[in-house]
């Protein structure tokens, strides 16, 4: 069977991102074979604000993927994110349709479909239903009915919406490059996806994505999605205030504060007690030579993370699962690597911290194994889910099942599991 090819495309504030990724049914991981990032346009705190801008920055990002890669991308999996997302719990609840009492597949649609019914304004879109748990006949945390018996089928989900405007500008854009969309994706779920383990969701884990223009948040409560949302503040209004409080451009203050998160995290510069941060090598326009490094890190910086996880804090208590998360936060997104961001987090929020590394795939990883890729690699993990062969053994089984001759049969089945070890 000739390998599937994913492509996904990640279209942030700050950039636009562009994935290519072929899935083998002979290794489980996704083996990346085409990546580029190009500098977003037309986008402002996740909103699209000028979509001939972001047509030519995805069209340049995408042609320089394509090459890469070897292969066209016609569709692709499109990150949503920004504060018009919003999100709210749901619950349905159907009659089991077998006369046997045996919950099946459509059952589950049937009862998700229940959970989806709500009241929604014509302006939102529903672009995630993920089951938080099952209950049977009153018996609640169950995460896969199929195969059960029981009478009543009920559902608690987590639907996440979004602005229907902004989705149809996406569209839009695509349709102009020639581009199928396979479907939106909340970036703070993509991110949740490459960079959580399945320890941490089941423990409880708030997932942070931090990026140009906006935070991306998700909270996980004994293994299900439970609370999503976008806040308005972003990595950039750190870059603003380098720019202000050292009166440079913000060209200069992007590649400062780039350069001392580099700093941070170079071996070689451990161990260094540093009151000056030398600036030569940037070759600013400005002619800044050095700066106080207690000037940039306490006066402008620091200020700026506490804001920001404050406000941060603020949805955590909004969410009501504050005392649920014992494994803490988990950052990623281009923001977590600014200095001090850890630390910072430790204090204001009271809670663990780890910076969250993407994981998953092979191939050209050099680039993506980083917490600014976690987005674009949990597009393809989301995608390598959606393009599975589990559906068609799904659809196999339900006709198996449905292919019953009563007692008799059940009885075949019985005897022929007597003699599997």
């Amino acid at each position: 069977m000739p390998d599937t090819v994913i492509a996904a495309i990640d279209i942030g504030s700050s950039k636009i991102a562009t994935i290519v990724g072929l899935r083998s049914q002979e290794s489980p991981e996704l083996r990346i074979v085409g990546y580029n990032t190009t500098p977003s346009r037309g986008v402002k705190k996740g909103l699209i604000v000028d979509i001939d801008q972001v047509t030519a920055a995805i069209e340049e990002s995408v042609e320089k993927a394509e090459r890469m890669a070897g292969h066209k991308i016609n569709h692709a999996y499109i990150s949503v994110g920004g504060p018009h997302i919003s999100s709210l719990n749901s619950h349905g609840v159907v009659a089991v349709s077998h006369p046997q009492g045996e919950i099946v597949e459509d059952d589950v649609n049937r009862v998700i479909e229940a959970a989806r019914a709500i009241s929604l304004s014509s302006a939102r879109q529903i672009i995630e239903v993920s089951p938080r748990d099952y209950i049977v006949d009153g018996q609640a945390g169950i995460k896969n009915p199929i195969g059960m018996t029981g009478i009543r089928l009920e559902v608690n989900t987590h639907l996440i919406t979004a602005s229907t405007t902004n989705l149809n500008n996406l569209e839009r854009s695509l349709a102009h490059l020639g581009l199928e969309n396979d479907g939106f994706i909340f970036a703070g779920l993509a991110s949740a996806e490459a960079v959580l383990t399945d320890t941490e969701k089941e423990l409880g884990v708030i997932l942070i994505d931090i990026g140009g223009g906006k935070i991306d948040m998700c909270i996980y409560v004994e293994g299900s999605l439970s609370y999503s949302t976008s806040v308005p503040v972003g990595a950039k209004h750190i870059t603003n205030d380098i720019a202000v409080g050292l009166r440079v451009s913000l060209d200069s203050a992007e590649k400062i504060k780039l350069f001392l998160s580099k700093r941070r995290h170079d071996p070689a510069s451990h161990g260094k007690k540093e009151t000056q941060l030398n600036l030569n090598e940037l070759q600013l326009p400005e002619n800044i030579n050095d700066v106080s490094l207690k000037t940039l890190v306490d006066g402008i910086i620091a200020p700026r993370l506490e804001e920001i996880y404050k406000l941060i804090f603020d949805e955590i208590e909004k969410s009501g699962f504050a005392n649920l998360a014992p494994s803490g936060l988990v950052v990623s997104g281009g923001g977590a690597l600014t200095l001090g961001m850890l630390e910072t987090g430790k204090r204001i929020i009271g809670m663990p911290i780890r910076l969250g590394i993407p994981e998953g795939v092979t191939g050209l990883v050099d680039e993506i194994l980083n917490p600014p890729s976690a987005t674009i690699v949990g597009l393809m993990l989301c995608g390598k889910k959606d393009t599975s062969d589990d559906t068609k053994w799904k659809d196999f089984n339900k006709i198996i099942k449905d292919f019953s001759f009563g007692s008799s049969f059940t009885k075949i089945k019985n005897l022929v599991k007597q003699f599997i070890p």
